[in-house]
């Protein structure tokens, strides 16, 4: 049994010996260890292995020598700046109205700048929100202030809050309940240690997941403004593809009463999602559900609990089997990407698929020499797809279907439309890239089903479907 210890390490030597030899004493092997002084000077991460006996009693120890943090209420850093004169002892006044508020300062900077006064900044930590508003009328008084942004990618701070002030703004921006803050502060962690131990700035991965947060929650309600685009393929077949500010476009493929939908989005927009749907389907919720998922990736089987069908390669439905049965999905046994995907699944609501409801149209290929090969075939009322999978270069189970009569390609995240992309898309897809160090498994194996997809599509004038992004254009001459 395996259980992340997040402790608060005592500011002495010898601290983190105290906390092994509890561990050796109870015979739990410690797994990972990670703390940074620069980005949390307390905060210690343990991983640690043993039964569940020795675990709780490890609990019971941790919490006697005052390792485990007890359970707190909302605290945050709020950074502010003080416009202040550059006289001797300027700053007194601010100081002793903080100290009457007693809040602590966990962040001080000010330096002359050749003018008549100093930007002071401060970061002050706060335990009780509705008490800012009182400080800076008072504050207001003293000097010029405003609260500015708290952006730790910039600068070091030395404090004992910074994952809780950082894990609450996560939580508050993307309604996360208490019992996932702790994933989401443990997985930060991870993340940070990860691209740390391989020369990355540790701080670049809390500013990316900070920004993956607001990118996400900006696309919400009535900001939730997808673009859809309508493609005739015959005069009873329509292909409509909605592409959202973040996460893979859903695209439905109709043939009068019947219905296809291809990959589905994140989960966290399925309040937006379903009065589009709805208004797109009139009888949505009356019909049966069949979604296809090009690959088992978080961004495209976020509402996959909502369909009755499931339709997946063999390796894709394996990944949804894993994730219901509460393992690692074949993301999360990338150590690279774990952290990412886990943050991803607790920010947007990821919700596991009962893999009574997937079906496998297609053998599972085994072994695979070249980059993309047929697995079989399917249809859609009057387009008729070759199936082809993909090695993994993007993840395992990725298919891309080709209609040759109809000149159409759905071709998942092997091919995307980067040049298509809307302003919003751009800005969503430059984060994973930094937090994962890539989308795909593996880039270079990746080229190459491009390439090999490409090259599959015959002489004509094509319609590429990928996941994100519009649908691209493609003609090629005959030789």
């Amino acid at each position: 049994m395996k259980k992340t210890y997040v402790t608060t390490m005592p500011n002495h030597i010898g601290a983190f010996l105290e906390a092994s030899r509890c561990s050796a004493q109870l015979g739990v092997n410690i797994t990972r260890v990670s703390y940074n002084k620069a980005v949390d000077s307390h905060t210690l991460f343990i991983d640690a292995e043993g039964t569940e006996e020795q675990l709780q009693k490890a609990d019971e120890m941790l919490t006697a020598i005052g390792y485990l943090r007890a359970p707190t209420g909302e605290r945050s850093v709020v950074l502010m700046e003080f416009r202040l004169p550059d006289v001797p002892g300027s700053v007194t006044d601010v100081l002793e109205l903080i100290n009457e508020y007693q809040f602590n300062i966990s962040y001080i900077s000010s330096q002359e700048n050749g003018t008549d006064h100093q930007l002071f900044k401060m970061g002050l930590f706060v335990d009780d929100a509705s008490r800012i508003a009182a400080f800076m009328e008072n504050a207001q008084k003293l000097c010029q202030v405003r609260v500015i942004d708290y952006n730790p990618a910039d600068n070091v701070y030395d404090n004992s809050i910074f994952y809780e002030s950082f894990v609450s703004t996560l939580a508050n921006a993307m309604d996360v309940d208490a019992h996932q803050r702790e994933e989401l502060l443990v997985n930060a962690n991870l993340a940070m240690q990860t691209l740390d131990e391989r020369g990355l700035s540790p701080y670049r991965t809390f500013d990316s997941i900070s920004r993956f947060a607001a990118l996400l929650a900006e696309g919400r309600g009535e900001a939730f403004q997808p673009r859809i685009t309508r493609h005739a393929v015959t005069n009873d077949t329509t292909i409509t593809v909605i592409e959202p500010p973040c996460g893979s476009n859903t695209i439905i493929l109709q043939k009068g009463q019947d219905v296809l939908f291809i990959d589905s989005g994140y989960a966290c927009y399925q309040p937006e999602m379903l009065p589009l749907l709805r208004k797109l389907l009139p009888d949505f919720d009356g019909m049966h559900k069949r979604i296809l998922i090009t690959h088992a990736d978080v961004d495209h089987c976020g509402l996959l609990p909502l369909f009755d069908e499931v339709i997946a390669s063999a390796k894709s439905a394996e990944c949804l089997r894993l994730e219901w049965e509460g393992k690692d999905g074949f993301r999360e046994q990338n150590a690279l990407h774990k952290p990412y995907i886990r943050i991803c699944k607790v920010l947007t609501g990821y919700g596991r698929v009962n893999p009574e409801k997937v079906v496998t149209p297609w053998a599972d290929p085994g072994p695979m020499r070249e980059a993309l090969r047929q697995i079989g075939f399917f249809d859609f009322g009057e387009l008729h797809f070759e199936v082809y999978e993909g090695k993994g270069g993007h993840l395992p189970g990725e298919i891309v279907l080709i209609d040759y009569e109809h000149h159409l390609a759905f071709t998942g995240d092997v091919y995307v439309n980067l040049k298509g992309m809307t302003a919003e898309q751009a800005r969503y897809n430059q984060y994973a890239p930094i937090l994962m160090t890539s989308v795909d498994t593996d880039p270079a194996l990746c080229a190459q089903e491009r390439s090999a997809v490409m090259q599959r599509l015959g002489a004509g004038s094509w319609k590429i479907f990928g996941a994100h992004g519009a649908c691209r254009e493609y003609s090629l001459k005959a030789e």
